[in-house]
């Protein structure tokens, strides 16, 4: 069932992104969609298998991902971090507008 909710919630956040809805089904891969739309290169997705370091990589990936919604810091670490499931749903059913990898205007 949760895996369900998080496919739900993580769907509308990559579409607005500019990535594949489906790519939320796909458990190391939307990591990696989510690693890319905080700004950062694909292969720190890496780590993630690093105890510790996976955590605080994971803040750091939702204050970008906050950061690329047009969302601030305290939104960031305890909606997309902390209840992660709830920010979602906020981010990808809401109002929130995509600028751009980790919040860097994309360039036209």
């Amino acid at each position: 069932m949760g895996w369900i909710l998080l496919i739900a919630a993580l769907w509308p956040v990559f579409r607005k992104a500019g990535y594949p809805g489906w790519g939320a089904i796909i458990p190391i891969y939307n990591i990696y969609i989510l690693v890319k739309i905080a700004g950062y290169h694909g292969a720190t997705v890496l780590l993630y298998l690093i105890p510790l370091v996976n955590v605080v990589f994971s803040i750091f990936v939702a204050m970008r991902i906050g950061k690329a919604f047009g969302r601030g810091g305290l939104f960031s670490f305890f909606l997309l971090w902390l209840f992660s499931l709830i920010g979602y749903f906020i981010v990808g059913y809401g109002s929130s507008q995509y600028r751009g990898p980790g919040g860097r205007a994309i360039a036209a």
